[in-house]
């Protein structure tokens, strides 16, 4: 019998502890077809942050680092400029990324440090409770925003895309979701786009993830995903903000 669909050999064969409906594991698959096709799970090193995803040394078939929290950049950084023939990349949450380690992102791309993102954004804090994240909506709802959050006391929520897109070091900024299966098909590409653009020596790359987090949202997996759509694409428009090759290509 033919083979159609089966486990990419980049992903490890094991349980999952993400909760069910929660939208790591399609981004997982992706990370690991794209490692597989462009054949460098042996040339691969991850870093894991703080957070959802802290176990994901756990299930990609390639060499990981553990990162301190919101240091996953900094971390990648000293790998890729040690090991320049590795492909690196980092995978962290909103938390992670845009509230504790929004120093290591911004320097990091501000350098052009030869280094892959995979930024996944479900407007919450997920291991740690629900609290409220960089991204959280106005008028979100979380354990420490009971009332929603409100612009006059919390700002407003950080666009990461929009801001690192600005960055002259930034090769690739783009945003994506894996809320169905052309959006589906659509972040894979823009995933393997990124490594490319890292094999390639073009700077820093950042794939921005529109996720669900259907625990801490209090709601169906169904109906987190049609909240992602009614919520947090208007919000966090879809489409790419930088690809430096793009730009090169129209001077």
């Amino acid at each position: 019998m033919k083979t159609v669909f089966d486990r990419p050999h980049a992903l490890c064969d094991v349980p999952l502890h993400y909760c069910p409906g929660c939208t790591h594991g399609i981004v997982h698959r992706l990370v690991a077809e794209v490692i597989d096709e462009l054949g460098l799970e042996g040339q691969t090193v991850g870093v894991a942050p703080v957070g959802c995803s802290v176990f994901a040394y756990n299930y990609f078939n390639c060499d990981m680092v553990q990162a301190a929290h919101g240091r996953a950049p900094a971390v990648a950084t000293g790998l890729k400029r040690t090991r320049p023939e590795n492909t690196v990349f980092t995978y962290q949450g909103d938390g992670d990324l845009a509230a504790i380690g929004t120093a290591e992102t911004v320097h990091a791309a501000t350098r052009g440090e030869n280094i892959t993102i995979i930024f996944i954004n479900n407007a919450i804090y997920g291991m740690t409770g629900g609290q409220m994240a960089p991204t959280t909506l106005p008028g979100q709802v979380t354990t420490t925003s009971p009332y929603g959050r409100d612009r006059k006391i919390q700002g407003s929520p950080i666009r990461v895309c929009e801001m690192l897109s600005t960055l002259d070091g930034v090769a690739l900024a783009t945003r994506v979701s894996v809320d169905s299966p052309k959006n589906v098909i659509a972040a894979k590409k823009a995933i393997k786009k990124a490594f490319q653009y890292q094999q390639e020596g073009k700077g820093f790359t950042i794939v921005e993830v529109l996720s669900t987090c259907p625990t801490n949202w209090g709601m169906s997996p169904v109906d987190a995903l049609q909240w992602l759509r009614d919520n947090m694409m208007p919000y966090y428009p879809l489409g790419t903000y930088k690809d430096i090759a793009e730009q090169e290509a129209n001077v």
